[in-house]
């Protein structure tokens, strides 16, 4: 089965090493892997959520994009496009807004850092949110179903929205796939040693907290100031450091390899300098990120070449967002006005027989269950809670195909009334159809 990959970086500033520790390069990897069909893209949409600066966000659009070309991004093996040249895309949004939950928006983590804050400077709960904070977690659905990703590579702190997807992905389906599975159910893809790096003083690296290690940004010289003021404890050369505790090892980590990484920490604890330290950082990192920088500048002096290459891969975007949204239009019920057709008399047809259906759903436990129903509505058989939509998918696949042989082991119960021989014979009209 091909596995299809998306992620993306919201264009609102310059890149660094974070972004491309904790999204570009596994992207980049799982892209390369036999088998993968990989979209990548830039998400300027989202941009105008943090960022009103119209300049601002040309710039870091153009500097996004050369990054993902300069790390090794093969643009004829992948998708790559602009999120904002993908008009179906905010259709989609909308679509999803109608199906999604307003106590959901409210525990996004996003939205709570705001109200939270506000409300320790006694400030009204949503001052200054805006509804394209708050909505933010739907438009990133979209982005998502859109193009039925199987994995996103994320860091930890997007898990949540991966989650969200998953639930309003799985409502539209139920409430208008009509036993089709029209979006596929998404899954996050951590990196667990540098899914989130830490900055220079040893929070998750980000703009907001002015902790970054920049990528290109400023060349070599910038980058080399940049590692100097990673913060350290205050032992000094000849005493003993603890790698375990330092959040300069977890950088290192990131780039090093198996042997480089022990020897480092080995080091440590026989009393290497901080500074001696950070600049065995600083080859590391040279040794990957100097011949990028090269491909980088030479990028960046050609900004059409980026849009030409930008224009290919919209189009082979909507090659797959234009049909797709025609079907979910169709299935919502936005259809065309057709002739109504003359009867005509023609010989009485037999009815093709109704099927029992099987519906998947979440409860509010967060578990995922499943139920079988008799084509005349009648409950027969329902399930245990599932931890994943997965599993409960899976045992709703063996009943289908496997019949009676799969009912000793399923984790689900006959409904009070139901015997055996009545879900043995819903499951036999499966096979005979």
């Amino acid at each position: 089965m091909t596995l299809r990959v998306l992620t993306g970086i919201t264009t609102s500033g310059t890149p660094h090493l974070g972004n491309y520790a904790g999204a570009i390069r596994p992207a980049i990897a799982a892209s390369r892997q036999p088998g993968a069909e990989s979209f990548f893209f830039l998400a300027d949409y989202h941009a105008l959520i943090k960022c009103d600066d119209p300049a601002r966000i040309q710039r870091s659009r153009l500097e996004i994009a050369a990054t993902w070309l300069a790390s090794g991004l093969d643009t004829s093996r992948v998708t790559f496009y602009r999120q904002s040249d993908i008009p179906e895309i905010p259709e989609l949004n909308w679509l999803l807004t109608c199906v999604t939950s307003k106590g959901m928006m409210n525990r996004a983590h996003a939205y709570k850092a705001s109200t939270d804050a506000n409300e320790a400077a006694g400030e009204e709960l949503d001052a200054g949110v805006t509804m394209g904070l708050y909505c933010y977690p739907v438009l990133m659905a979209a982005d998502i179903l859109m193009f039925k990703a199987h994995k996103v590579p994320v860091g930890r702190d997007q898990i949540q929205h991966i989650e969200m997807a998953r639930d309003v992905g799985q409502r539209f389906n139920h409430l208008f796939g009509a036993g089709r599975e029209l979006f596929v159910l998404p899954e996050a893809a951590i990196e667990d040693n540098v899914a989130t790096l830490p900055g220079l003083d040893g929070r998750k690296m980000s703009k907001s907290y002015d902790n970054t290690i920049p990528l290109f940004e400023g060349g070599a010289k910038a980058l080399k100031a940049a590692v100097a003021r990673i913060v350290t404890d205050s032992k000094l050369p000849g005493e003993p450091k603890d790698p375990d505790n330092s959040h300069l090892v977890t950088l290192f980590d990131a780039f090093a390899n198996a042997e480089e990484r022990s020897q480092f920490r080995a080091d440590l604890r026989s009393g290497l300098a901080w500074g001696e330290a950070k600049q065995r950082f600083l080859t590391v990192l040279e040794r990957d990120l100097a011949p990028m920088r090269a491909k980088y500048d030479e990028l960046m002096s050609r900004p059409e070449h980026i849009e030409a290459l930008l224009q290919e891969g919209a189009a082979k975007a909507r090659a797959v967002a234009t049909p797709f949204l025609a079907e979910l239009r169709e299935a919502v019920g936005l259809r065309r006005f057709n002739a109504i057709p003359v009867a005509v008399e023609k010989k009485a047809e037999i009815a093709a027989p109704q099927l029992p259906v099987f519906k998947q759903y979440r409860e509010a436990d967060g578990k995922f269950y499943f139920k079988l129903s008799s084509a005349d509505g009648r409950l027969l058989l329902q399930s245990q809670g599932f931890d994943s939509g997965r599993d409960a998918g899976q045992w709703v696949g063996r009943l289908k195909n496997e019949g009676a042989a799969a009912l000793d082991g399923v984790p689900a119960s006959f409904v009070e009334g139901v015997s055996r021989d009545d879900v043995v014979a819903a499951l036999g009209a499966f096979a005979a159809a």
